[in-house]
């Protein structure tokens, strides 16, 4: 069987080029994001970053340590306690300490050099410590005087003077000093008094004492933390951030390694059943010299071991080749950290090699068996018509594939539709619903092409007649051709849709919620408004301003689980003005200093129930349920009241004008203070424009990604089929001259013909992507949001035009280069 197999490919290896392709370039895909994978598995082990020269770290207990009856879990706490002025005290008696502040600060147009989230000041006194040593300048002496992170990107120099703004206000200082980026952060050294003045809260005390006696002081204080070796990287800003970013990256990769064996067994199943379907008088011709069916079977099933093994060894060696350029790619985007590198982990290639064998005798299992069950009489045909006619088989499996997916569907809307919005759900839900289509596709193929050549088929000429009839004919070259449009237009339609219907939805939200006039936030990071700008803001006559905080509340579900949940903490007599939240149950005028407002996501939603809590500073308070929010798509978060806030800073102000007041007095104080502050102003429609929640980057390009995997299959696809197909109508084509038809007619109908095909392809993987936005669209409607569906034509009129362009130019190409023999002697041919 293997020698006869070799000798069948070399007779016709263009119908095996395009198998080897696809599946040559999935595997190597796959080894490329294996490697890439194993990459993330281990974040390197990093000492202490920040307080690297610190013997002993007192700062308050970072983490919620709760016993469960399977063991202590853990959860990190939003707003750790601070060090109070007693205990700094007490501390100071043991040794020289030196005390730290940490706090936002804004520097203007200013460019600093560092890392991190954002830019924090501290005190000059604790860069000892600290990996900072001067490399410019001196210390600063004086109020006014700071020192910057300045490296090559930085555009500040020793003796520059810059705005600096601290929740304290805005004030022009003189750069004395600057030290070199460490990496971790951007930073803005002040003198001692300076920062306790503009942050008095004390985030930790360097202790230069016997760890021991530090302890037994410390001991007598609740929920604070001594840190010493390894331990003071829990004083890092973001400790976490290494494995955090390896999480996004291995979601990426792995997402990506997901379509690619998908659409890889999809595009060689399809090319396997076309080659067996234009081989029936060879498989005949088998049958009549005495193969028997499982001759024939064993003959499909040896030529994809061949494939198998020469497309996955090639796929091996570009794995190789890729990954580290994938690795270099990443961090320099910034969707890796800066010290990933592919490392010498050799399984993703053994996997990689295996999944690709799998693939090519997967995608001949249905072709073999259509092989298997081809009779001597086939030989003795002289054309061959589809009859469109599905096997039992068939059809079980179809129907069987998209019942899951709608039963899947069904059951998610009734019991968690916030599970539809979620990318690992509308990444995988079209897969299925393709699969579906990809079956009946014997079956829909017929009746769609009929309907959209209708029109061109009823206009002059013939070539929109035979450019229907031959697509409806040959049913299977038609599948073959339509099946990689469908799963790219599923696949884009779907992602790009769904993503783009929950950015609307989510403003929708915005927009219904947010009934202020104005809104002046710290931005992200961790920031905090001025304490001046909140004070002139509260005294401004005929408005009602809210203050709120960015906080957070953990519970312990099931005894077993401790779940965090971000909240805002604000005044519930003020929130009312200015906002208008979905309120399902109870009231928000309920909300108070003992009790919470939830969403219908908690596992405790029953108005008047109280339910033991964590603050963000970990505190355990137990606190009555006032109302209950709407899910929506995931924005409604949980409520408390500035005192359940766990110490954190106000960082937002909605601001609504009093009826019968001037709009334009109450903007004009505002912005007064924003200026005096150097805080930003903004109205409802700018707050909204600018927030409105976009794709994430890594998201963006994990949807990326898999497009162009699929866009590249597909091209390769419809180059190896439409190559396969037009070679095997030769003699069709050749009989068209000899009717009569120009050469340029010929052509003109086989571009006529690609066209038509890949408009069933987008059409049926249009209805994939329908149903698939339907669903969303019914999450959407459970969760109480009222937003219409996003339709990207955008994208799906590039990957139709692309599609199209490849089909056309791979079918009139080679018919073109056949013609180029004389009819009679192409008419004449036998295979």
């Amino acid at each position: 069987m293997l020698s006869l197999a070799l000798r069948g490919m070399r007779t016709r290896w263009v119908t095996f080029v395009g198998s080897f392709l696809a599946l040559a370039l999935g595997v190597g895909i796959v080894a490329t994001t294996g490697m890439a994978l194993a990459a993330t598995f281990d974040a390197p082990r990093h000492g202490p970053e920040r307080f690297a020269a610190a013997p002993v770290v007192v700062r308050g207990e970072d983490r919620l340590r709760v016993r469960t009856p399977i063991g202590f879990r853990t959860r990190e706490l939003t707003s750790p306690r601070s060090v109070s002025p007693e205990l700094a005290g007490a501390l100071a008696a043991l040794g020289r300490t030196v005390e730290d502040r940490t706090f936002p600060v804004s520097v203007g147009a200013a460019r600093l050099d560092g890392d991190g989230g954002g830019t924090v000041g501290h005190p000059w006194p604790v860069a000892a410590a600290t990996p900072y040593r001067l490399a410019a300048g001196r210390a600063p002496a004086a109020a006014g005087e700071v020192v910057v992170t300045a490296g090559d990107g930085s555009d500040v120099r020793t003796g520059d003077r810059i705005t600096v703004a601290t929740a304290a206000g805005a004030a022009v200082r003189t750069v004395v000093g600057t030290v070199r980026p460490a990496g971790f952060e951007t930073a803005v050294f002040f003198t001692a008094a300076e920062a306790a003045r503009i942050s008095p809260r004390i985030d930790a005390v360097v202790v230069h004492a016997d760890p021991a006696a530090v302890r037994a002081l410390v001991a007598r204080e609740a929920r604070m933390a001594v840190l010493t070796g390894d331990d003071r990287r829990r004083a890092d800003p973001d400790p976490d951030r290494d494995a955090e970013a390896l999480v996004s990256v291995n979601a990426l990769l792995g997402t990506a390694a997901g379509i690619t064996v998908f659409v890889s067994v999809f595009v060689v199943a399809s090319t396997f059943s076309f080659a067996v379907a234009q081989r029936r008088r060879e498989f005949g011709l088998l049958r009549t010299a005495g193969a028997t069916p499982g001759q024939v079977r064993r003959t499909v099933y040896a030529e994809a071991a061949v494939i198998g093994v020469a497309a996955s060894a090639a796929g091996c060696r570009l794995g190789v080749l890729g990954a580290p350029r994938l690795a270099s790619w990443m961090v320099g985007e910034g969707v890796a950290p800066r010290w990933f590198a592919i490392g010498d982990q050799n399984w993703p290639l053994h996997a990689a090699f295996w999944t690709g064998l799998a693939v090519a005798l997967a995608g001949a299992v249905a072709a073999s068996r259509r092989a298997g069950k081809v009779g001597p009489a086939e030989a003795l045909r002289e054309s061959a018509v589809d009859s469109g006619a599905m096997p039992p088989v068939r059809v079980l499996l179809g129907t069987a594939v998209l019942l899951t997916g709608a039963v899947l569907l069904g059951t998610a809307l009734v019991q968690d539709p916030g599970s539809l919005l979620k990318r690992k759900t509308y990444v995988t839900q079209p897969m299925l619903l393709i699969v579906g289509f990809a079956l009946f596709a014997p079956a829909l193929v017929r009746p769609v092409t009929r309907l959209l050549a209708w029109l061109p088929a009823q206009l002059p000429g013939a070539t929109g007649v035979l450019a229907r009839e031959n697509a409806s004919t040959a049913l299977r070259r038609t599948a073959a051709v339509a099946a990689p449009v469908i799963v790219t237009v599923a696949l884009a339609a779907s992602l790009m849709g769904t993503t783009a219907t929950l950015e609307e939805a989510r403003a929708t939200e915005a927009r219904t919620q947010v009934t202020s006039d104005f809104v002046v936030t710290a931005g992200g990071g961790g920031g905090a408004l001025p304490q001046r700008f909140v004070e002139r803001a509260r005294r401004i006559p005929g408005a009602v301003v809210s203050v709120s905080r960015s906080t957070s509340v953990t519970v312990l579900e099931e005894g077993t689980a401790l779940v965090g949940s971000e909240a805002r903490a604000v005044d519930p007599s003020d929130m009312a003005a200015v906002s208008a939240l979905p309120v399902v149950a109870g009231s928000l005028a309920g909300l108070d200093d003992e009790s919470l407002v939830v969403n219908e996501e908690w596992m405790t939603t029953t108005v008047g129930e109280r339910v033991g809590v964590w603050l963000a500073d970990g505190r355990k308070a137990t606190l009555r349920v006032a109302a209950v929010l709407s899910t929506g798509t995931g924005d409604n978060g949980v409520y408390v009241t500035p005192r359940n806030a766990g110490g954190a800073p106000v960082d937002r102000i909605d601001v609504k004008v009093r009826d019968g007041q001037s709009r334009s007095a109450v903007a004009a104080r505002l912005e007064a203070a924003g200026r005096a502050t150097a805080t930003d102003v903004v109205t409802r429609a700018g707050w909204l424009a600018r927030n409105e929640r976009r794709t994430g980057e890594n998201t963006r390009i994990g949807l990326l990604m898999i497009l162009l995997i699929a866009l590249v299959y597909t091209g390769i696809a419809l180059a190896n089929t439409q190559v396969m197909a037009t070679s095997d109508r030769v003699r069709d084509l050749a009989v068209l001259r000899l009717a009569g038809a120009t050469k340029a007619q010929v052509l003109r109908l086989v571009g006529a013909e690609a066209l038509v095909v890949v408009a069933v392809g987008a059409v049926l993987g249009g209805a994939v992507a329908a149903l698939n936005l339907f669903g969303v669209r019914a999450a959407l409607a459970r969760l109480d949001v009222d937003s219409a569906v996003v339709v990207p034509w955008e994208t799906i009129g590039s990957v139709v035009a692309v599609s199209a362009l490849l089909a056309v130019v791979f079918a009139v190409l080679p018919a073109s280069l056949a013609l180029r023999v004389r009819p009679v002697e192409l008419a004449g041919a036998r295979e």
